[in-house]
Protein backbone atom coordinates (compact mmCIF):
# COMPACT_ATOMS: atom_id res chain seq x y z
CA UNK A 1 0.00 0.00 0.00
CA UNK A 2 1.62 3.38 -0.93
CA UNK A 3 -0.01 5.18 2.04
CA UNK A 4 -1.88 8.11 3.13
CA UNK A 5 -2.28 11.00 -0.23
CA UNK A 6 -2.70 14.85 1.06
CA UNK A 7 -5.37 14.36 -1.81
CA UNK A 8 -8.05 13.40 1.30
CA UNK A 9 -7.28 16.40 2.72
CA UNK A 10 -10.22 17.97 1.90
CA UNK A 11 -11.99 14.61 3.17
CA UNK A 12 -10.56 14.94 5.85
CA UNK A 13 -11.24 18.39 6.93
CA UNK A 14 -14.94 18.40 5.40
CA UNK A 15 -15.51 14.77 7.67
CA UNK A 16 -13.73 16.57 10.54
CA UNK A 17 -15.80 19.65 10.58
CA UNK A 18 -19.37 18.06 10.34
CA UNK A 19 -18.22 15.84 13.50
CA UNK A 20 -17.26 18.94 15.35
CA UNK A 21 -20.87 20.50 14.57
CA UNK A 22 -22.55 17.65 14.74
CA UNK A 23 -20.82 16.84 18.28
CA UNK A 24 -19.54 20.36 19.51
CA UNK A 25 -17.91 21.21 22.80
CA UNK A 26 -18.35 24.96 23.22
CA UNK A 27 -17.61 28.07 20.82
CA UNK A 28 -15.04 28.04 18.22
CA UNK A 29 -12.60 29.98 20.53
CA UNK A 30 -12.49 28.20 23.43
CA UNK A 31 -9.80 25.06 24.31
CA UNK A 32 -12.46 22.86 24.70
CA UNK A 33 -13.52 23.13 21.09
CA UNK A 34 -10.16 22.54 19.95
CA UNK A 35 -9.48 19.62 21.87
CA UNK A 36 -12.61 18.22 20.52
CA UNK A 37 -11.91 18.80 17.21
CA UNK A 38 -7.93 17.38 17.25
CA UNK A 39 -9.66 14.48 18.86
CA UNK A 40 -12.43 14.29 15.92
CA UNK A 41 -9.85 15.00 13.31
CA UNK A 42 -7.33 11.86 14.46
CA UNK A 43 -10.53 9.79 14.49
CA UNK A 44 -11.56 10.72 10.85
CA UNK A 45 -7.49 10.97 9.44
CA UNK A 46 -7.72 6.88 10.64
CA UNK A 47 -10.77 6.53 8.96
CA UNK A 48 -9.99 7.80 5.94
CA UNK A 49 -6.29 6.28 5.46
CA UNK A 50 -8.09 2.76 6.38
CA UNK A 51 -10.73 3.73 3.50
CA UNK A 52 -8.71 5.27 0.82
CA UNK A 53 -5.24 3.75 1.69
CA UNK A 54 -3.27 3.79 -1.26
CA UNK A 55 -3.08 7.17 -4.00
CA UNK A 56 -4.99 5.48 -6.48
CA UNK A 57 -8.13 5.21 -4.09
CA UNK A 58 -7.50 8.75 -2.76
CA UNK A 59 -6.95 10.31 -6.29
CA UNK A 60 -10.47 8.48 -7.41
CA UNK A 61 -11.92 10.27 -4.84
CA UNK A 62 -10.69 13.50 -5.52
CA UNK A 63 -12.51 13.63 -8.88
CA UNK A 64 -15.58 11.56 -8.29
CA UNK A 65 -16.39 13.22 -4.95
CA UNK A 66 -16.69 11.51 -1.65
CA UNK A 67 -20.73 12.22 -1.63
CA UNK A 68 -21.46 14.42 0.62
CA UNK A 69 -23.06 15.02 4.06
CA UNK A 70 -27.08 14.73 3.55
CA UNK A 71 -27.48 11.21 5.29
CA UNK A 72 -25.16 12.11 8.05
CA UNK A 73 -27.33 15.40 8.00
CA UNK A 74 -30.45 14.10 8.29
CA UNK A 75 -29.23 10.65 10.97
CA UNK A 76 -27.85 13.21 13.21
CA UNK A 77 -30.64 16.12 13.13
CA UNK A 78 -28.00 18.94 11.55
CA UNK A 79 -29.31 19.38 8.81
CA UNK A 80 -28.72 22.51 7.44
CA UNK A 81 -31.60 25.27 6.88
CA UNK A 82 -30.39 25.79 3.02
CA UNK A 83 -28.10 23.48 2.11
CA UNK A 84 -27.74 25.19 -1.18
CA UNK A 85 -26.37 28.00 0.94
CA UNK A 86 -22.61 29.00 -0.46
CA UNK A 87 -21.42 28.62 3.12
CA UNK A 88 -22.53 25.02 3.16
CA UNK A 89 -20.57 24.04 -0.02
CA UNK A 90 -17.98 22.08 2.19
CA UNK A 91 -20.65 19.69 2.94
CA UNK A 92 -19.71 17.94 -0.35
CA UNK A 93 -16.62 16.81 0.54
CA UNK A 94 -18.11 15.02 3.82
CA UNK A 95 -17.76 11.03 3.36
CA UNK A 96 -20.43 9.06 4.96
CA UNK A 97 -18.21 5.76 5.50
CA UNK A 98 -15.10 7.89 7.01
CA UNK A 99 -17.20 9.74 9.31
CA UNK A 100 -19.44 7.04 10.34
CA UNK A 101 -16.07 4.89 10.79
CA UNK A 102 -14.42 8.02 12.53
CA UNK A 103 -17.78 7.69 15.04
CA UNK A 104 -17.14 3.88 15.57
CA UNK A 105 -13.49 4.67 16.41
CA UNK A 106 -14.43 7.51 18.93
CA UNK A 107 -16.90 5.49 20.55
CA UNK A 108 -14.65 2.27 20.96
CA UNK A 109 -10.79 2.52 22.64
CA UNK A 110 -10.60 -1.00 21.74
CA UNK A 111 -11.71 -0.35 17.97
CA UNK A 112 -9.55 2.81 17.61
CA UNK A 113 -6.02 1.61 18.81
CA UNK A 114 -6.88 -1.32 16.24
CA UNK A 115 -7.39 0.90 13.26
CA UNK A 116 -4.33 3.00 14.55
CA UNK A 117 -2.08 -0.15 14.05
CA UNK A 118 -3.63 -1.28 10.88
CA UNK A 119 -2.55 2.47 9.50
CA UNK A 120 0.59 1.83 11.00
CA UNK A 121 1.36 -1.58 9.62
CA UNK A 122 0.09 -0.69 6.08
CA UNK A 123 2.17 2.24 5.78
CA UNK A 124 5.59 1.71 4.68
CA UNK A 125 8.95 2.68 5.87
CA UNK A 126 10.79 5.34 3.37
CA UNK A 127 13.78 6.79 3.69
CA UNK A 128 13.22 9.77 1.23
CA UNK A 129 9.81 11.04 3.80
CA UNK A 130 9.28 11.34 7.28
CA UNK A 131 7.07 8.68 8.68
CA UNK A 132 3.78 10.64 9.42
CA UNK A 133 3.15 8.84 12.90
CA UNK A 134 6.48 7.95 14.36
CA UNK A 135 6.18 5.72 17.85
CA UNK A 136 6.93 6.89 21.16
CA UNK A 137 8.07 3.85 23.52
CA UNK A 138 5.64 2.74 25.60
CA UNK A 139 2.85 4.92 24.28
CA UNK A 140 0.57 6.05 21.67
CA UNK A 141 1.85 7.29 18.39
CA UNK A 142 2.44 10.83 18.42
CA UNK A 143 -0.11 11.95 15.86
CA UNK A 144 -2.91 9.61 17.48
CA UNK A 145 -2.34 10.02 20.90
CA UNK A 146 -5.46 12.39 21.91
CA UNK A 147 -7.50 9.81 19.83
CA UNK A 148 -6.09 6.98 21.59
CA UNK A 149 -5.10 7.85 25.15
CA UNK A 150 -7.37 10.99 25.98
CA UNK A 151 -5.99 12.89 28.96
CA UNK A 152 -9.04 14.20 31.62
CA UNK A 153 -8.89 17.65 29.84
CA UNK A 154 -9.56 16.28 26.20
CA UNK A 155 -12.09 13.83 27.78
CA UNK A 156 -14.34 16.46 28.80
CA UNK A 157 -13.86 18.62 25.89
CA UNK A 158 -15.33 15.68 24.35
CA UNK A 159 -18.21 14.42 26.65
CA UNK A 160 -20.47 14.59 23.24
CA UNK A 161 -17.98 13.70 21.00
CA UNK A 162 -17.05 9.76 22.23
CA UNK A 163 -20.79 9.31 23.97
CA UNK A 164 -21.83 5.91 22.31
CA UNK A 165 -25.31 6.46 22.48
CA UNK A 166 -25.21 9.52 20.66
CA UNK A 167 -22.81 8.70 18.19
CA UNK A 168 -24.68 5.66 17.40
CA UNK A 169 -27.05 6.45 14.65
CA UNK A 170 -23.91 7.56 13.03
CA UNK A 171 -21.19 4.80 13.73
CA UNK A 172 -24.09 1.51 12.91
CA UNK A 173 -24.17 3.17 9.39
CA UNK A 174 -21.15 1.47 8.02
CA UNK A 175 -19.63 -0.10 11.62
CA UNK A 176 -19.63 -3.80 10.36
CA UNK A 177 -17.14 -3.16 7.10
CA UNK A 178 -14.90 -1.47 9.56
CA UNK A 179 -15.55 -4.64 11.46
CA UNK A 180 -14.58 -6.82 8.81
CA UNK A 181 -11.42 -4.40 7.67
CA UNK A 182 -10.18 -5.12 10.91
CA UNK A 183 -10.88 -8.58 11.35
CA UNK A 184 -12.95 -7.69 14.52
CA UNK A 185 -16.35 -8.20 15.51
CA UNK A 186 -18.19 -7.56 18.06
CA UNK A 187 -17.72 -9.22 21.22
CA UNK A 188 -21.31 -7.19 22.74
CA UNK A 189 -23.26 -4.18 23.35
CA UNK A 190 -22.89 -2.39 26.35
CA UNK A 191 -24.73 1.40 26.43
CA UNK A 192 -24.24 1.44 22.63
CA UNK A 193 -20.21 1.09 22.86
CA UNK A 194 -19.37 -2.50 20.75
CA UNK A 195 -16.58 -4.35 22.45
CA UNK A 196 -13.98 -5.88 20.19
CA UNK A 197 -13.16 -9.89 20.19
CA UNK A 198 -10.44 -11.02 17.28
CA UNK A 199 -11.46 -13.78 15.20
CA UNK A 200 -10.43 -17.28 15.57
CA UNK A 201 -10.03 -16.85 18.71
CA UNK A 202 -11.59 -19.50 21.60
CA UNK A 203 -10.80 -17.55 24.24
CA UNK A 204 -14.43 -17.41 25.05
CA UNK A 205 -14.87 -21.17 24.77
CA UNK A 206 -12.61 -21.47 26.66
CA UNK A 207 -14.07 -19.74 30.16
Amino acid sequence: MAGPSVELSPVIAASTHWLSRAYPAGSSDTIAHTLSELQARQAVTVAAWLRYPTEVDAALVAIAGPGGSAVLDWRAGSEPEDEEAEEEGWRTWVDEVVVSWAACLLADPALARRGVDAVIAAVPLAHDRPLPYPRNTGGAPAEFRRLLEPDLRDRDAAVLLRHPDLLEPVAEMHRDALLYLLDAEPAGLTSGAVGLAPRDTDSADGE
